[in-house]
């Protein structure tokens, strides 16, 4: 399996298609995830175009954990690292959630690495609805709560109504995590929500020069448009898709809009 070594830690990473030359694009996994998340939608779309590089955040998978709380520009630091250690000198970086909150960081603490940016579901800080809810989740997650009630619950936050009725899928998703109520360690997961939690770039976006592209879905409960236009509104240039089909998880409900935006984005 391929390590890289970033600040004497192990990190687990993929590299999928041809090395042309180009800018490579690494994508950056949200709350709760793994790198196995883009296999079945992002990597076989975006692989035929541009070399593809993702990870397993800290703590998750094989990637080791250093103990302790972090913050987001922790994780910025750690991609950071695990670009050097590559060798790539700079990234387009497309986050989701957790992910997008990382590359935001990365961005004003290093911005020479960062070509492009897609931002996608995420926020520059929580407003207090979604501190209510992701202090639930932590609650939720310390509790020990099975894995079909967390899974229910977090399919409520981030997928919208119309695939909500698809009851096969609610189904099949309430079960794929067997043995415990998170794809990750409990511990880790209320981590993580603290990092997202503690995240605020929202008087430094300015700062950011990059070329970013921005996109949510109209029904996003989690990370609703306001919070992204309100991103959108700072960020120098930035670009605001919001998308008519889709919630949170709008790179899977509109999965072929989303990659066909993403492409034209970066060929700009």
């Amino acid at each position: 399996m391929p390590l890289a070594t970033v600040s004497g830690r192990k990190i687990y990473y993929e590299s999928h298609g041809e090395d042309r030359g180009g800018t490579p694009l690494v994508l950056v996994m949200g709350l709760a995830g793994s790198c196995a998340g883009w296999h079945a939608l992002q990597i076989p779309e975006l692989s035929p175009h541009h070399r593809i590089v993702v990870f397993d955040n800290r703590g998750v998978g094989e990637s080791e954990d250093p103990g302790g709380p972090f913050t987001t520009a922790d994780l910025a630091d750690d991609l950071a690292g695990l670009l050097d250690a590559l060798g790539i000198e700079r990234a387009n970086l497309l986050g989701a959630f957790m992910g997008g909150m990382t590359l935001q960081e990365l961005a004003l603490r290093h911005p020479e690495r960062v070509g492009r940016l897609v931002l996608v579901g995420t926020w520059s800080r929580a407003d207090a609805k979604r501190r209510l809810l992701l202090e639930k989740w932590q609650a939720m997650a310390r509790a020990g709560t099975s894995s079909e009630v967390f899974t229910r619950e977090r399919m409520l936050w981030t997928l919208q109504d119309e695939t909500l009725e698809q009851r096969d899928l609610v189904e099949a998703m309430s079960t794929s995590f067997p043995g415990g109520g998170l794809p990750i360690d409990a511990d880790l997961f209320v981590r993580q929500c603290q990092a997202c939690l503690d995240h605020d770039t929202t008087d430094r976006l300015h700062q950011i020069q990059h070329p970013t592209l921005l996109v949510c879905g109209r029904s996003d409960q989690l990370t609703p448009p306001k919070l992204h236009r309100e991103m959108a509104d700072e960020i120098p240039g930035a670009r605001l898709v919001t998308m008519s089909y889709g919630a949170h998880l709008v790179m899977a409900e509109s999965a072929q809009r989303f990659h066909s935006l993403v492409l034209d984005f970066l060929a700009a």
